[in-house]
């Protein structure tokens, strides 16, 4: 049964063909507004994307005040001790603050450059004030403040001031031994001596790598033993008081393994202040300047003779003066008589030397010193090294008075080292500033001369330690042997009459020798009733007080012979 109401509804609703024409048209167009839609969305995401892209890098990449607070958080890398070979603490690291500012973050540029001149005086007030108010986002204002200076800027409540916490490199031993520990710039970083060496050596890429660690790092062992050294830089400041010279120098090393135990040149710098290390006065004479070394060479001239096979210890020499080139070959003091090998060492002959050389020949000459190390930049970890000079060509005037000390330059620490392979046994062994053993050095040791040679010639330098010119510097006990040198220096082109460079080189135990300890004093003067002012009378006198009171420090118990053991036996 059709219900008619239903029958109404159909008759009231309208056909699809009577439907209103634009509602048709917006239902078929609808498709077309989809692209619309899709293109309005990827821009909002673009956008969104944009901004987070935005955030994500100020979030990785932050402005340089917030590098600086980070790293003051996270701290300084700290450098490794550096400690003699008994660990005495040489060089460390303490904690300081630095001074600085976030110039945006300051409100008056005027009043805090005022406040922080209270603190500050020495602070330069129109640079203190154009980093104050710059635009920058960070300035450093002042470096390594103290402790007292720290508390008072924070007293003052200045805003947009800060301190970062750093390491500042502390030498406890002062100016004992700056020219080995050297020193370190204001950044902490090595650039000069030891200090130095550690930098090159790897310290410096573990730094800038990142792989440094705040952690304690082990202490480096030195060869230095800080009481000699003491010992050293005492006698040589006393050295240059009492003889009113102009600067001094010493070292003292190892014969068997080649250390330098200590080493010390004066004036000197005081490491914490290392802005004085670039002062004329304060160069490291011992092994970066380089000089005339005297009759001291009379020990490789006398050495390369009976090397060579050409002289016999016994042969004996012509010392009258003789011409050579336009120029004569003269004593200091003459003997007026024919010298034997010793006594040419003796007594510091200029001819017998020279006729020595000549026997040699130029080309073994030459080649000699340049066996000897002493005619090359020597090699060691102190970067601190001076290069030698020698004649362009050899001709044989130059060959007779490099004989006697005149016409070659080179360090005094590289003498000391080739006249220790000379005492030795005949072996030369690079110095070093680290610990080596004897084995260590058997391994890397130069044969140079013969047995024979070195024995020949400790027995010449025990004479001259007892009955020549080195007397003065031969402790009873210890039998130091050596050789003076008595250097004229140069001036305007010229050998000055009244200005010496004066040294000695010796050796003790002289039956076995142990050390070498060298002095050299450069301008001396004559001390009281001293006859004159020759090596003799300053470098030797000042090389047997190094040894008198280093001897204990160095483990070498005193000989008396069969009187001292008999006294010892009886108490």
């Amino acid at each position: 049964m059709i219900d008619p109401r239903k029958l109404l509804r159909r008759a009231a609703a309208p056909k699809a063909a009577e439907m209103p024409t634009g509602f048709r048209r917006r239902k078929a167009e609808a498709p077309r507004n989809k692209p619309r839609f899709l293109i309005a969305t990827g821009l909002f995401c673009a956008i969104y994307l944009l901004i987070g892209g935005r955030l994500v890098m100020w979030g990785v990449v932050s402005d340089p005040s917030d590098t600086y607070r980070a790293s003051a958080q996270a701290g300084p890398v700290t450098r490794p001790d550096l400690v003699d070979r008994n660990g005495e603490v040489l060089a460390t690291d303490i904690k300081t603050a630095s001074l600085f500012a976030e110039p945006k973050r300051i409100v008056d540029a005027d009043e805090a450059t005022e406040s922080l001149l209270t603190v500050l005086p020495d602070l330069n007030p129109k640079v203190l004030y154009a980093r104050l108010s710059s635009k920058a986002g960070f300035a450093w204002l002042k470096r390594e403040l103290t402790p007292r200076q720290q508390q008072e800027i924070l007293a003052l409540g200045i805003p947009g001031i800060g301190f970062r916490t750093e390491k500042r490199r502390f030498y406890p031993g002062g100016p004992t031994a700056a020219h080995i520990v050297g020193a370190v710039n204001i950044d902490n970083q090595g650039i000069a001596g030891m200090e130095k060496y550690v930098d090159d050596s790897g310290f410096r890429d573990l730094q800038s790598s990142g792989f440094a660690s705040n952690d304690a790092l082990q202490p480096v062992k030195l060869s230095v033993d800080l009481r000699v050294q003491h010992v050293l830089r005492d006698e040589l400041m006393a050295g240059i008081q009492r003889y009113q010279a102009i600067a001094a120098g010493g070292a003292v090393i190892d014969v068997e393994t080649g250390e330098v135990v200590a080493m010390a040149s004066v004036p000197d710098y005081d490491p914490n202040t290392p802005g004085d290390a670039l002062k004329k006065d304060n160069l490291n004479r011992m092994s970066a300047g380089t000089f005339e070394m005297g009759s001291t060479f009379k020990i490789f001239t006398t050495a390369m003779a009976l090397d060579s096979g050409k002289v016999k210890i016994t042969d004996v020499f012509d010392t009258r003066p003789f011409r050579v080139a336009g120029f004569t070959i003269k004593e200091f003091h003459g003997k007026g008589r024919p010298l034997s090998v010793p006594e040419i060492f003796e007594y510091s002959s200029n001819v017998g030397s020279a006729r020595e050389a000549d026997l040699v020949g130029i080309d073994g000459h030459k080649e000699f010193l340049t066996r000897m190390g002493l005619l090359s930049r020597m090699k060691t970890e102190l970067p601190e090294v001076a290069t030698p000079t020698q004649p362009k060509v050899w001709k044989k005037i130059n060959s007779m008075t490099i004989a006697f000390g005149h016409g070659v330059s080179t360090t005094p620490l590289q003498t000391v080292v080739a006249a220790a392979a000379i005492a030795n046994g005949g072996w030369y062994i690079p110095p070093t500033f680290l610990p080596r053993t004897k084995e260590q050095a058997d391994a890397i040791r130069t044969r140079v001369i013969a047995q024979q040679t070195s024995d020949e010639m400790r027995g010449i330098f025990r004479l001259n330690g007892e009955q020549g010119s080195g007397r003065r510097a031969n402790v009873p006990g210890y039998h130091v042997g050596g050789k003076t040198g008595t250097a004229e220096k140069v001036e305007n082109g010229r050998y000055s009459k009244d200005k010496r460079f004066n040294a000695y080189i010796g050796a003790f135990p002289i039956e076995k020798p142990r050390y070498v300890v060298a002095v050299i004093i450069d301008e001396p003067k004559r001390f009281e009733k001293d006859p004159n002012a020759t090596a003799g009378f300053n470098a030797g006198v000042m090389v047997g007080n190094v040894v008198r009171r280093a001897a204990t420090f160095l483990n070498v118990k005193p000989d008396f012979g069969d009187v001292g053991r008999q006294l010892l036996v009886s108490y």
